[in-house]
């Protein structure tokens, strides 16, 4: 074979503190990876290039919190091809406070198998801060751009 159907792609992986610079080549069906230090900048290369996938990290609505909104991030990596569409489907949804700091908000996002977890506490306003809200997904559409 010679090297005029060789396909290289260049990365720098995201997996380790290394960064190292990926060179990858697809020949036919396999995927060869250079540049690796460690054994998962090959996983790393090869996931980039059959099924990429990335955490989300963005804001959702809080209802009754001392702050209007709360920060969030997906429990796992989701396909790139569906970020855009989890980021809309969040931008849809608001969340009764308090919220707890690892609390997971919403399970399964459109059947992705990711939860949405809060990264940061959000106290309730006033007197009902110690009323607890329920666990299982009280998630509330915006419509109109208004709760």
């Amino acid at each position: 074979m010679d090297n005029s159907d060789l396909i290289i792609h260049e990365l720098i992986c995201i997996s380790c503190p290394m960064g190292c610079h990926l060179k990858i080549r697809q020949r036919e069906r396999s995927w060869l990876v250079s540049g690796n230090r460690c054994p998962r900048g090959e996983t790393y290369g090869i996931q980039e290039m059959t099924d990429p996938r990335r955490i989300i990290t963005t804001t959702v609505r809080v209802r009754g919190g001392v702050r209007p909104v709360v920060s969030v991030k997906t429990s796992q990596p989701v396909p790139k091809a569906k970020v855009f569409e989890v980021i809309r489907e969040l931008a849809q949804l608001e969340f009764n406070a308090p919220i707890q700091a690892g609390e997971v908000l919403f399970s399964n996002l459109l059947g992705l198998g990711a939860d949405i977890l809060a990264t940061r506490s959000v106290e309730a306003q006033g007197k009902n801060q110690t009323e607890s809200r329920a666990k299982t997904n009280a998630a509330f559409p915006v419509t109109n751009g208004i709760a």
